[in-house]
């Protein structure tokens, strides 16, 4: 028997069916059984991470601590899992490639013509079983990216073929999803799209194990049962996964589907331990059945997309649920905020969140957005880029230092507030370079931020980017009313500033959505909607007075 069991989650017949929230609910279901489990994503594009896509290509570009720039499936797999994932947990063709063509290029080959097979494949195999070796985990879930039948998944799908083969029977498993389309016009659900999935991944030589079937209505026995049958999979291993309301309820789901008890039938591990969902379902709970709700505007420049903000968007969800409150998040596309509609946009807000980001498109209206938050007393979170334009805003509009900008939007403002860091200035290469990972932070003994996380001297959070506050201006800001509330001592960086005359107002250069989870909320959004729900109420009282 092999040390560490592998479970492979491959999709069939479209993209973005989940395949990323049902590897991270078995998983869930896994580890509430007591088994070690991790999830790893290999994905097929020839970027070698997603730090140098934009937000509209791929969604967010999930950070973990050790500053691998990931795919945001990576945030799914904490937040449900509350276990740390890393570098090792994220592949791509770009990294695969980069690799073999490095060792090629030392000569490890020895002069062999380097070909997919076997090279690529052992460097894809090699990837796949990293987590599997280093003897933490009892089960590897691997979610391969894009659908069976590209071409770019190939030498991955050649890769899980090899990989069933080398390890044997009972040490590696396939989950395949795929889709049941209903046809309105017929009035019927169709399994041939489903046929046709597993029989191209019967093609590349794998006999799926479990089929998970997404669908918008319930799949009959007599449905499941020709799967079953056309499919060569055992009528038990013919799971249904019906729409859900949240993706929290998924993990539920799977259980009554019976999703967990098939696939350690089939990788012969003990099936004798109930999960332990106690916590999961008051969560759910909490979640489902707020007692009041708020209304959080988030300004970004990327709000068509919701994966752009996925992480904000689940923490808002997980602190909701701590406080026992709905949180409507009201996206506002900061590009289209003027100054003869900007507090029609920001009307019947409780809360005003400004998101992360890059470049200079959309910043006049972030500001704009940061201003009346200042100005009216809204509590107010910024993040990352988010925290730099409170800066600047408090710059130009409260010390009157008129044009004051980032260097990364004007190189030749006169009161640079935000610049680059020194060591970054000569860097050429994108990819990789910025401020990433987890890096400590000091709070101010008193300030917000240190009530905030409860008292804590030193937290640890994770960041990219590449601009800083300019500490030139520190003393002049500070005089003013801007608090540096918490100093990187490494490198003296500011990374929390807060307005203590404002009823909440806290911006950070890192990114606390990573940290986020629903058996951990982050600390600073359970602060933040814990500050809009009393602004709420303090403006319903004083409307009713």
């Amino acid at each position: 028997m092999a040390a560490t069991k592998y479970v492979f989650v491959t999709g069939g017949v479209t993209s973005s069916l989940g395949k990323g929230i049902i590897a991270a609910s078995l998983a869930k279901l896994l580890q509430a059984r007591g088994y070690k489990t991790t999830i790893q994503k290999l994905d097929p594009y020839i970027n070698v991470d997603p730090g140098t896509l934009n937000p509209y290509e791929h969604g967010e570009c999930y950070v973990t601590d050790d500053g691998a720039e990931t795919d945001l499936d990576l945030g799914h797999y904490e937040r449900f899992l509350n276990v740390k994932t890393s570098q090792a947990n994220n592949v791509t063709t770009g990294r695969i490639y980069q690799s073999v063509i490095e060792k090629e290029r030392k000569g490890e080959f020895l002069g062999k013509t380097v070909q997919v097979i076997p090279h690529i494949t052992n460097e894809i195999k090699e990837r796949i079983q990293l987590l599997g070796k280093t003897g933490e985990y009892d089960i590897i879930i691997t979610e391969i990216g894009g659908t069976v039948g590209d071409i770019e998944s190939l030498p991955y799908i050649e890769s899980v073929r090899q990989l069933l083969w080398e390890l044997g029977d009972n040490n590696a498993i396939v989950v395949h999803l795929t889709l049941v389309p209903f046809l309105s016009a017929a009035g019927e659900l169709k399994t041939k799209p489903t046929q046709h999935s597993v029989k191209t991944l019967m093609e590349s030589g794998i006999q799926a194990d479990i089929l998970v079937c997404r669908t918008e209505h319930e799949l009959s026995d007599e449905i499941k049962e020709k799967l079953a049958l056309f499919c060569n999979v055992k009528r038990e291993a013919v799971i249904q996964s019906i729409d859900a309301s949240t993706i929290y309820d998924v993990p539920i789901l799977m259980q009554e589907e019976g999703l967990d008890t098939v696939a350690l039938k089939k990788l012969a591990l003990a099936d004798d331990t109930a999960p332990d969902l106690g916590q999961w379902h008051e969560f759910l709970d909490r979640h489902k059945h707020p007692k009041s709700e708020v209304t959080v505007g988030l300004i970004g420049k990327y709000v068509e997309l919701q994966d752009s903000y996925k992480s904000i968007l689940e923490s808002f969800i997980h602190a909701g649920a701590i406080n026992e409150v709905k949180v409507n998040v009201r996206s506002i596309h900061s590009e289209y905020i003027t100054k003869a509609n900007f507090e029609q946009k920001m009307k019947g807000l409780d809360g005003i969140l400004v998101a992360p980001g890059f470049g200079e498109r959309g910043i006049e209206g972030k500001i704009k957005a940061v201003r009346y938050a200042r100005e009216n007393g809204i509590p107010f979170l910024g993040i990352c880029l988010g925290m730099q334009m409170a800066v600047i805003e408090f710059g130009r509009n409260v010390l009157g230092l008129e044009g004051a900008n980032s260097t990364e939007m004007d190189e030749e403002t006169s009161y640079p507030v935000i610049s680059l860091m020194e060591e970054q200035k000569h860097i050429t290469n994108m990819g990789g370079t910025m401020r990433l990972g987890a890096w400590d932070c000091d709070l101010k003994e008193g300030s917000l931020a240190s009530r905030i996380y409860h008292g804590q001297n030193r937290i640890s959070e994770r960041h990219r980017h590449r601009y800083e506050f300019n500490n030139d201006y520190k003393e002049q800001f500070e005089k003013a009313g801007m608090v540096a509330s918490g100093i990187n001592s490494e490198t003296q960086l500011v990374e929390i500033i807060e307005l203590p005359d404002h009823p909440w107002f806290v911006g950070v250069q890192y990114h606390p959505e990573y940290r986020s989870t629903v058996a951990n909320p982050h600390p600073l959004f359970v602060g933040f909607i814990k500050a809009v729900q009393l602004h709420k109420k303090q403006q319903t009282n004083a409307s009713m007075a």
